[in-house]
């Protein structure tokens, strides 16, 4: 698209026949103020797509902890919701005001703000890896699983700390957003693929394509909603139901290899990459197709053949531990790869800032974006003194609330997180990837060895969530910040509705999560809502208070190798032609089903043969569609999840149970 093309369907064709710019007024002129930009109804739909989502993000959260990106489908949900609440006035003969792009993006950040924190909450990892079950999956007598070492959860004091700890990051990198977004011109391509969806929204072509997607979400989240509520009927019993449909044989079955119709799978499948989901695949091959029953085969050899299955000197040690030396060393090496990478980047932008841009940053850099983005300021002041102020409320309510993560370390927590903020919020606006659970990580290995034996496991959590919390929200506050640079969306508007998002997600998750903890056995290695992250974290923070004494028997080496086969294929993936690179696996997706299974997998690579299958047949209705569609499967099987966790509160059982034994 050339410059004079992208300029006007971004300025003048979104607004409504009666705001299009005479021949040469500027755009600026007929723009909604900022406080008109945030509306009643906005605010609203909000508040029903962030709960929707935060249900989504909760299943997968607790099912295998791979959440994928969905501002995009956010965006569109919250167009959905406005234009058919504008149509329904219509014809009862009231007026509405005109929707507009600034208005969907207002929408769609607040809604985005209400699911983050389900997503970064640390409720399928750090804090629920603080439970009393957890604690007792490591096994009691684990050594460094320190006696007393765990907190009940309660919405009471979860909804407390996500509320201390998740508004300083809003504030950490709010003075430096000239630099990031105009200055350096990052691209943050999660965010500006949001705003290119919402842009292309509020065009005459546009409608017209929204209305395929409108309809095509609405298909396929009615089909997804109607097959979760049948399924529900066959579900009566441990191993019932199409979710354990032995589609590929009984022995592999037993091995976790079948399709388990899952409609949230195959949707987040079509949405994430080939590369992912083969990554998955290859994982779940590995270890439940090759190493799992290899290494069952030396019970009595590598590990007692009397210990519960749970237990770490047993099976599920391995899982834990080759997952975690996976993890690590796919983060440790993208830590360090992106450290560098911004590094230079940072220099080397210093060194040219006089040089001219090419094309592509010319026609983003427009002089109507700019002037709007800094003529909207946000005072430094309320930047300063809201972080000093939500700092000191964190610096004393964590520790009254955890008493093993002790105030200093809070304070130097703090004093480091605009700079890590910064690192992050830079490296992805660069590459598209958000590091904050690397960050939390490390604050993880290095407060649980500080704090020392007694306290160090609950200190380590604890200050990982406290980390990975700023980080993560500061970054996804740049890439909002980008979205409403290209939307003509004013800042303030993006900051507050952010905040407002933030604070209705730090009520909704707890209550979200509580859902499911009451109506589900989470946390039951062998049960749908396995958590894995939770019992993952949790040894990770052992490994940083006792060292490698915790691992089972010939645990050690495994770690070693599989540690040294994440750095290797990152490597690989980094020297390679493209040709090759992107056939190369990702270990951090590749240890996921090393603990969940392989059936999700199968499900996730069936989305992505659904997508080539389609890219195929008809490129065009594919790039229009799957978005949408995949929107759709995942929503519609998010939301039946709410009225079958009433249903199993209430103690409603389905009447039938399906399942399969050998003829």
């Amino acid at each position: 698209m050339d410059e004079s093309r992208e300029k006007k369907e971004i300025d003048g064709e979104g607004l409504e026949e009666s705001q299009v710019p005479e021949a040469g007024e500027l755009t600026l002129t007929r723009l909604p103020p900022w406080n008109k930009q945030i509306t009643l109804r906005g605010l609203v739909a909000s508040f029903f797509i962030g709960i929707i989502y935060s249900v989504m993000v909760m299943k997968l959260n607790l099912t295998t902890g791979l959440v994928p990106n969905l501002n995009v489908s956010a965006a569109l949900l919250a167009f959905i919701f406005i234009r058919t609440w504008t149509k329904l006035l219509q014809k009862t003969g009231i007026v509405s005001t005109p929707f507009t792009r600034q208005e969907n993006t207002v929408i769609q950040t607040c809604a985005v703000a209400c699911y983050g924190v389900a997503s970064t909450g640390g409720f399928g990892s750090y804090l629920l890896g603080l439970n009393k079950k957890t604690y007792e999956q490591v096994g009691v007598d684990t050594e460094g699983n320190t006696p007393g070492s765990y907190k009940e959860l309660g919405v009471g004091w979860m909804t407390g700390f996500l509320f201390v700890t998740s508004f300083v990051g809003l504030l950490a990198l709010v003075p430096l957003r000239k630099i990031m977004i105009i200055d350096y011109k990052l691209t943050y391509p999660s965010g500006t693929a949001t705003a290119v969806l919402i842009n292309g929204f509020h065009t005459p072509q546009g409608d017209k394509m929204a209305k395929k997607q409108v309809l095509g979400f609405a298909k396929f989240f009615s089909i997804s909603f109607l097959w979760s509520f049948f399924q529900w009927f066959y579900s009566g019993g441990v191993l019932c139901g199409f979710s354990q449909f032995p589609t590929l044989g009984l022995k592999a079955w037993k091995q976790t290899f079948f399709f388990d119709f899952s409609m949230t799978y195959i949707g987040a499948g079509m949405i994430c990459s080939h590369l992912v989901n083969l990554s998955l695949l290859l994982g779940a091959v590995l270890s439940w197709g090759i190493m799992w029953p290899l290494i069952s085969g030396l019970k009595g050899d590598w590990f007692p053949g009397n210990i519960p299955e749970s237990s770490m000197k047993s099976l599920n040690g391995y899982k834990v531990f080759i997952s975690i030396a996976l993890i690590l060393g796919d983060g440790l090496y993208n830590f360090i790869k992106t450290f560098i990478f911004t590094s230079r980047s940072i220099f080397a932008g210093l060194n040219k800032r006089n040089l001219k841009t090419d094309h592509k940053d010319e026609a983003l850099d427009d002089p109507q974006r700019n002037e709007l983005f800094m003529r909207e300021r946000i005072p430094l002041w309320i930047a300063y003194t809201g972080y000093a102020a939500f700092s000191i409320i964190s610096i004393i309510v964590i520790p009254l609330m955890f008493p093993e993560l002790k105030w200093y370390y809070v304070v130097v927590a703090y004093i480091l997180a605009p700079s890590l903020g910064f690192c992050n919020a830079y490296g992805a606006g660069l590459t598209d990837m958000n590091m904050s659970y690397n960050y939390g990580k490390v604050a993880l290995f290095v407060l649980a060895a500080l704090a020392g034996k007694d306290n160090g496991v609950v200190a380590g959590l604890v200050g990982c969530g406290l980390i990975k919390s700023i980080v993560s929200i500061s970054s996804d506050l740049m890439h909002d910040f980008k979205t409403s640079h290209l939307t003509f969306t004013s800042p303030r508007s993006m900051l507050l509705s952010q905040a407002i998002g933030t604070a209705i997600g730090c009520v909704v998750a707890p209550l979200t999560f509580f859902l499911f903890y009451n109506a589900f056995d989470v946390g039951n290695p062998n049960g749908e809502f396995k958590a894995p992250y939770a019992i993952i974290y949790r040894n990770m923070a052992i490994l940083g208070v006792q060292g490698f004494s915790a691992l089972p028997h010939h645990c050690l080496q495994l770690c070693y190798g599989f540690f040294a086969f994440a750095v290797g294929t990152n490597l690989l993936r980094d020297l390679s032609p493209p040709y090759i690179a992107n056939w190369v696996p990702l270990p951090m997706a590749m240890a996921v089903p090393f603990l969940v299974g392989a059936y999700f997998a199968i499900d996730m690579c069936v989305g992505s043969l659904i997508v080539f299958v389609w890219y195929k047949l008809d490129s065009r209705k594919a790039a229009l569609l799957v978005p949408a569609v995949a929107s759709g499967l995942i929503c519609g099987d998010g939301l039946w999840l709410l009225p079958s966790s009433v249903l199993a509160m209430l103690k409603i059982t389905p009447p039938i149970c399906m399942n399969f034994v050998a003829a």
